[in-house]
């Protein structure tokens, strides 16, 4: 756990400076967890995680798709589920989206723009509901950046609170 707390650092870096979280460090982190399940439990173990970490990307896909949520932090959830017992996936997923939630609202309260961000998912569902069809949640690209958070701060978060023994 020590060896992706310090990956997820990593991760926090690049999120936080550049907006993206490296494919070669997602790849590290896999090799890591793959080769240490392989050490602690063989080939089985090995399997369970590549299985944990496509049930979490797959499941995770949708958000992706309409722009929700990036690339990078769909396959970073998918790579560090594969780390934890599966008994313990949902806790770290549910408490990874309960700190992104709280971040979400500390940025909504910095920049006061609460309202507005409401309204439009607002209009965003109902659209949907409406038509029928998945769309991009935000269509242009700078609006996307400037809404959103990095997820990775919330996900070292998590991992942190479960190697502390909090789940």
């Amino acid at each position: 756990m020590a060896v992706l707390c310090f990956l997820l650092l990593l991760a926090c870096y690049f999120d936080y400076s550049r907006q993206r979280i490296p494919n070669l460090l997602l790849l590290g982190t896999l090799v890591m967890g793959l080769e240490e399940a392989l050490r602690e439990g063989g080939g089985r173990a090995v399997l369970l995680f590549l299985v944990r970490m496509a049930v979490v990307i797959l499941t995770l896909y949708p958000l992706f798709y309409i722009g929700a949520v990036g690339a990078g932090d769909v396959k970073l959830l998918g790579v560090c589920a594969g780390y934890f017992p599966g008994d313990r996936i949902l806790f770290f997923l549910f408490y990874s989206m309960l700190l992104s939630a709280a971040f979400s609202l500390m940025k909504l309260w910095r920049e006061k723009n609460a309202k507005e961000r409401f309204a439009y998912l607002g209009e965003y569902l109902t659209d949907v509901l409406r038509t029928g069809n998945l769309r991009l949640y935000f269509e242009n690209r700078k609006e996307l950046r400037a809404a959103g958070i990095c997820l990775s701060g919330p996900i070292l978060i998590s991992a942190l609170m479960y190697w502390g023994g909090i789940y």
